[in-house]
């Protein structure tokens, strides 16, 4: 599957410089990693969360998972995680389980963690199992653009 055309066509808008890097097919972020020849730290993984003002999108580290108590007190409501079918049906044009941290791209407002604010590179999923985009630390924040970002996030 190639890049889906609504990530693709918000990546153009934005006038992002990136490049897309192949690797087997692997749904699990450490072994992408491995294969990638790249960190986990490096691996920026997206998160849905639901709440009582809709979904949003958490971006952090592939080696930590979300705090959902440090990101309920972030959003002044309840969080808890989406589940696979609201994931599926906001992400249409994605495989399941390959959620993207670029969630603005489909009327989400997304949320970094402060771990990856300084990362020279940084990769992600880009809607497939076989792809992700590489793009540098400064890319990475100008397509973060105006999202908000916080300590959210907590090593395994």
């Amino acid at each position: 599957m190639a890049i889906p055309a609504t990530l693709r066509e918000y990546l153009r808008a934005c006038d992002i410089d990136y490049e897309e890097v192949k690797h087997p097919h692997e749904v699990n972020a450490s072994r992408v990693a491995q294969q990638s020849h790249i960190t986990g730290e490096q691996l920026a993984k997206a998160v849905m969360l639901h709440g009582r003002s809709g979904y949003r999108i958490a971006v952090l580290p592939s080696t930590c998972d979300a705090d959902l108590d440090s990101l309920s007190q972030l959003f002044d409501e309840p969080m808890e995680l989406a589940t696979e079918d609201e994931i599926v049906s906001r992400f249409r044009d994605c495989d399941p389980g390959a959620t993207i941290p670029v969630g603005q791209a489909y009327g989400l407002q997304v949320y970094v963690d402060d771990m990856l604010r300084h990362q020279p590179d940084i990769y992600f999923d880009a809607g497939d199992h076989e792809t992700l985009l590489h793009m540098s630390g400064n890319e990475f924040e100008k397509l973060m653009g105006n999202s908000p970002h916080g300590p959210f996030s907590r090593h395994h």
